[in-house]
C-alpha cells in the first residue's frame, strides 16, 4: 500500500486551485502561513514610530509655522517635504485591515504625539502673533477649511504610501509627503489660532486634521486589503468594520454641525461681492385742467404744472475698497484693536461701507467703522482701505 507523505497545507500554492492560484501571484503578502507571519511582522516594525519620526515632525511644524506667518506657500511645501515619513498613519490603517487592537492602538498613539508635537509649535508661532504687528495669516485660514482637492490628494498619498510601504520603506518616501501635507498643516493652522486668540482658526484646524485621518486611515486600509492583507482572527473583522463606521460617522457628525450649531466649521467664509442698484428719480408730471363753458367765450384747455414734493437730500453714503497688498486681505474685527476678535476675513477688492463717526485710535493703528454688503458691522485698519473721495474726519 502506498503512502502520500507529503503534507499539504491548505495555504500551500502548488495545492491552489487554478483561479486561486493567479489571483494569489497578483497578491504582495505571501499565501503560505508562516511566510505570511513573518511578512506582517516586517511591515509592522516599517510602520512602528521611531525616534526620526518625532524628531522631524518637530522640525516640520516650525517650517510649517513660519510658513503660515510669512504667508508662504512655498515654505509650506518645504515643511511637507522636510515632515517624516508618515509609517504610523499607515500603521494605524495596518491594525485595522489585520485587526490587531494593540497594533493600531500603538500607531495611532504615536502619530498623536508627533501631531502633538506640530501643534505646540504652532501654538508658539501663535504667540509671536500678538508680539509682533498683526498678520493676516491668510493660508493659515486656507488650509483650516474642507477641501474636496485635499481629500483627493489624501486619498492618493494614503493608497501609493500604504502599497510602497509594504514593499520597502524607502520607496515610500515621496507619497507620504501628501499625507503630511495633507495631516500637519491644519494642525499647526490650528496651533497658530489658538496661540494667536482667532476665535474660529483652531477648532476649525483640528476639525480638518481628524477627518483627514480617518480619510487617510480608511483608504490605507482598502489598498492593504486589496494587495492581500487579511485579519488574523475573526475578531479583525469586526474591528475593521467598527474603525470604518466611526469614520464614516464621524464625517458624517462633523460636516452636519454646522447645522446643529448654527455656525460654519472648516468651511469657506462667503466673500460679499458687489451689485449694482437702480436709483429712482422723482420727476415733475403735468395734469390738464378740464374747460370752462361760458355764454360767450370758449376756454381752450390748458395743461398746469401740480407741485410735486420735493425730495429730501440724504447724505451719499462713503464706499470703501479693501486694500491690503501681498496679504490678501484684512480682518473685520467686533471691536477697534488687534486683539479684539475676527468676525470675517474681507479679500482684496471687497465693498464696504464706511459708517459715520470718528475714527478710533487703538493699539497704535486707527480704526474705521464700516459695514459690509451682507449687513455685517466690525472695526477696520484705516490704512486697508481705499475710497474715490475721502470721508468725513478722515
Amino acid at each position: 500500500m502506498n503512502q502520500y507523505n507529503s503534507k499539504a497545507t491548505p495555504d500551500d500554492p502548488d495545492r491552489l486551485p487554478p483561479a486561486r492560484r493567479r489571483r494569489a501571484h497578483r497578491l504582495l503578502a505571501p499565501v503560505e502561513v508562516d511566510e505570511r507571519a513573518a511578512f506582517l511582522d516586517t511591515v509592522a516594525h516599517r510602520a512602528s514610530p521611531s525616534f526620526d519620526f518625532f524628531l522631524f515632525s518637530l522640525l516640520a511644524g516650525a517650517v510649517i509655522a513660519g510658513g503660515f506667518l510669512l504667508d508662504a506657500p512655498a515654505i509650506l511645501v518645504l515643511g511637507a517635504l522636510l515632515s517624516p515619513l508618515m509609517a504610523p498613519a499607515v500603521g494605524v490603517a495596518l491594525g485595522t485591515v489585520i485587526g490587531s487592537g494593540r497594533f493600531f492602538f500603538r500607531s495611532l498613539v504615536g502619530l498623536l504625539v508627533g501631531s502633538l508635537l506640530v501643534f505646540l509649535v504652532g501654538w508658539l508661532a501663535g504667540y509671536a502673533v500678538r508680539i509682533w504687528l498683526p498678520l493676516p495669516l491668510t493660508m493659515a485660514h486656507y488650509h483650516a477649511q474642507l477641501s474636496w482637492f485635499n481629500f483627493l490628494v489624501l486619498a492618493l498619498g494614503a493608497g501609493l504610501t500604504a502599497a510602497a510601504l509594504a514593499r520597502s520603506a524607502h520607496s515610500a518616501v515621496l507619497p507620504s509627503v501628501a499625507l503630511a501635507y495633507g495631516l500637519y498643516l491644519p494642525l499647526s493652522a490650528a496651533g497658530i489660532g489658538l496661540g494667536s486668540g482667532e476665535m474660529f482658526l483652531w477648532p476649525d484646524g483640528v476639525v480638518v486634521f481628524s477627518l483627514h485621518l480617518a480619510w487617510a486611515a480608511m483608504f490605507g486600509a482598502f489598498t492593504l486589503a486589496i494587495i492581500g492583507f487579511r485579519p488574523l482572527t475573526l475578531f479583525g473583522y469586526t474591528l475593521g468594520g467598527v474603525v470604518v463606521l466611526v469614520g464614516v460617522l464621524l464625517l458624517i457628525g462633523i460636516t452636519g454641525a454646522g447645522a446643529v450649531f448654527g455656525a460654519q466649521m472648516a468651511l469657506p467664509t462667503p466673500v460679499p461681492t458687489a451689485t449694482s442698484t437702480v436709483t429712482l428719480t422723482v420727476t415733475p408730471t403735468l395734469t390738464p385742467v378740464p374747460p370752462t363753458a361760458t355764454s360767450t367765450l370758449t376756454v381752450t384747455p390748458t395743461l398746469a404744472p401740480t407741485a410735486t414734493e420735493t425730495p429730501t437730500p440724504t447724505a451719499t453714503p462713503v464706499l470703501a475698497l479693501v486694500v491690503a497688498g501681498e496679504s490678501g486681505g484684512a480682518h473685520l474685527r467686533a471691536e477697534p484693536g488687534f486683539q479684539s476678535p475676527s468676525l470675517a476675513l474681507l479679500a482684496n477688492g471687497t465693498l464696504v461701507q464706511v459708517l459715520p463717526g470718528d475714527i478710533v485710535e487703538e493699539g497704535g493703528g486707527s480704526w474705521v467703522h464700516v459695514r459690509t454688503l451682507d449687513n455685517k458691522e466690525g472695526w477696520i485698519l484705516a490704512t486697508l482701505l481705499a475710497t474715490a473721495t475721502p470721508a468725513p474726519n478722515w
